[in-house]
């Protein structure tokens, strides 16, 4: 044996032995650096079982295998049973098959939370870290943090969940990074993520190097802080994210895979799994697919240049009025949830639909719509003509109502100040404003703004009653004088709207009487035209309303109620719409939809006003002992 051959396989032996040394020690690096810098996680608290707040908490996968209640399906269709309680070796390899977990994820009801309270007892809440380098950036290194829930209950209902933390150092190999903190941050949210660099104000560390980590409840988005997120694009979600607190703090196990794929198979044979970890169900009601299969567990670099730089939190309510944001958030939700009653009996949903739209139509058919005349007050209207002439009044006297509607706008400002003066007026004085004594400010504060904002309302009401008066009387006036006449009642209006809240109030407390208050809340509806035209006093001009609307109650809430629907749902649609359709700033969004909202607040009043009109004629005729005598049509005379 020549001596060159000899000295190669000692070369070969030595590196037979030290291979193994070299990667038990990256991976101790690896161990040591994911430690260093694991997340701390605030779920959002569940005070009550299956109530709001987050049920699920990031958990160790291994508790899925073998269990007897977890199948393997696949590849094409839920019902190819492949194993009950499968292994992590079963799942390597398999592609497009599905883990299904016992549950209907579009009717999950509280299943999967008492299943997955079940499967997780004895074991503790787990991150997979994960050190990935990229060919095409040398000289950056990501850590990955992967979390898992047993399921997503947010508007894309699905069993499973994967959500990350990724950290970027600007170093060569594992033993670099060791020594640097990172340079950049990005929390996975939906099917993006958003970016931070390390120290930016909106990043809280613990203990100076552990990344704090809000999930959103119930779509376990990753979020910096703690607010109401919304979301209109697949990148960022559609719909709202709320990482609002308290908060349930957790510091969950570290679990390293490897970044040898040979050794990350061997350790966790799972991560070789090509299908989805959840039922199979259309489009986003499916599974998710695991971390391998996602772009940044081979190109973290790569996939970091389309973080976005922030999530939007949404402002608190509105400017004033209803806020485009709230209707947006609430709307989304409710779409979702028709969407998923769609797919769970799509022939039920569609007849459902079918007729409710045949009903509108025939009680569209059942009135008459024209003549609008919208002068004329004290006349007899149908239904629909009720609305046809608000409408045409509204069109032709636009100066006029936009005049009395641009009142929404200072009150609204007048609201927002009045509800920082209580918030910031409380804190100075010492009042605690946290917990149970923050949710009564809370109260308050919401308490002034609602009754500044009804006596809002009734202010239109008045002044918009005036001003028909008026043009039916052949004497035009515009809207300040309107609301000048107006405030000449402001006492009695403003009372007998006090007396109509307090007393809806008191009942609406309590359950069971809701329905009174509703009851009692619409005789009560035309207050504002009683005190300002028939010169009532508080208490009268709700006696008068209720003698007016009785009788005529389903009239008078269906028509002041479509009304009210059509006023008020105007701007906040329009600001959903916007809120799609431009990337205009929320806070712009809101003030345009409670803008709009102002302006179409006119169209209630006027509605409100002919049902006042035409109740207050039917009301008369009634009690004119001669109304039931037919008129003579010719005259006769005697013979």
């Amino acid at each position: 044996m020549s001596a060159s051959r000899s000295l190669g396989y000692i070369l070969l032996a030595l590196s037979a032995l030290i291979a193994p040394q070299q990667a038990a020690a990256d991976l101790r690096d690896e161990a040591a650096l994911a430690q260093r810098f694991s997340p701390v996680v605030r779920l959002v608290e569940q005070p009550e079982e299956c109530e709001a707040g987050e049920p699920y908490e990031p958990i160790d996968v291994d508790v899925l295998f073998g269990e007897p209640t977890v199948a393997l399906r696949g590849p094409w269709n839920p019902t190819d049973l492949v194993k009950i309680g499968p292994a992590g070796t079963d799942l390597v390899g398999r592609y497009q098959y599905h883990l299904d977990f016992p549950g209907d994820p579009l009717d999950p009801g509280c299943d999967y939370e008492h299943w997955a309270d079940r499967i997780t007892a004895g074991s503790v809440p787990t991150v997979y870290a994960h050190v990935v380098t990229e060919g095409g950036h040398p000289g950056e290194l990501a850590l990955q943090y992967w979390l898992f829930y047993p399921f997503n209950d947010f508007n894309n209902l699905h069993e499973g969940d994967w959500e990350m933390v990724q950290l970027v150092f600007d170093a060569r190999d594992v033993r670099e990074a060791l020594e640097e903190e990172p340079v950049a941050v990005g929390y996975s949210s939906h099917e993006g993520a958003e970016q931070a660099d390390w120290g930016d104000d909106k990043l809280e560390l613990v203990d100076g190097d552990h990344p704090v980590v809000y999930p959103a409840a119930g779509s376990h988005a990753n979020k910096y802080t703690e607010a109401l997120y919304l979301g209109s694009s697949a990148d960022a979600g559609v719909g709202c994210d709320d990482t609002r607190g308290p908060h349930v703090e957790l510091r969950p196990r570290v679990k390293t895979i490897p970044s040898d794929p040979a050794a990350a198979r061997q350790a966790f044979p799972w991560i070789a799994f090509e299908g989805r970890w959840g039922e199979l169900r259309p489009a986003f009601f499916n599974g998710p697919t695991g971390p391998n299969l996602k772009q940044q567990w081979t190109a973290p670099i790569e996939w970091s240049e389309g973080w976005r730089p922030r999530s939007y939190a949404v402002p608190t309510a509105g400017v004033f009025g209803t806020g485009a944001t709230d209707f947006f958030c609430d709307g989304v939700a409710t779409g979702s949830r028709a969407l998923v009653r769609l797919i769970r009996d799509p022939v039920a949903t569609i007849l459902v639909l079918a007729v409710l739209i045949a009903l509108v139509l025939f009680a569209g058919s059942r009135t008459r719509w024209r003549p609008s005349t919208p002068l004329r007050l004290a006349h007899r209207r149908s239904w629909g003509q009720t609305l046809t002439a608000a409408g045409q009044m509204y069109v032709k006297q636009a100066p006029l109502f936009l005049g009395i509607g641009l009142i929404f706008i200072p009150l609204g400002f007048v609201i927002a100040a009045l509800e920082a003066v209580l918030l910031g007026g409380f804190g100075l004085l010492g009042v605690d404003t946290t917990g149970e004594s923050a949710g009564a400010l809370i109260l308050l504060v919401v308490a002034v703004g609602t009754t500044l904002t009804l006596l809002g309302v009734a202010l239109v009401q008045a002044a918009t009653a005036c001003a028909l008066g008026q043009l039916d009387a052949g004497r035009p006036l515009g809207p300040v004088a309107a609301y000048r006449a107006a405030l000449t009642r402001i006492r009695p209006l403003a009372g007998s709207l006090a007396l109509a809240v307090a007393v809806c109030v008191a009942l609406a407390a309590t359950a069971l009487l809701v329905p009174l208050a509703i009851w009692l809340g619409v005789r009560w509806v035309l207050h504002a035209q009683t005190v300002e035209l028939e010169h009532c006093s508080a208490a009268a001009g709700l006696r008068r309303s209720a003698e007016l609307v009785r009788g005529r109650w389903l009239r008078v809430a269906s028509l002041v109620g479509l009304g009210a629907l059509l006023s008020i749902g105007v701007g906040p649609l329009l600001g959903a719409l916007l809120i799609f359709g431009t990337s205009a700033p929320l806070a712009l969004l809101n003030v345009i939809a409670a803008v709009v909202y102002a302006l179409a607040i006119p169209f209630l009043a006027l509605v409100t006003a002919y049902v006042y009109f035409d109740a207050r004629v039917r009301n008369e005729l009634e009690s004119d002992d001669t109304a039931g005598e037919l008129p003579a049509e010719i005259e006769i005379s005697p013979a």
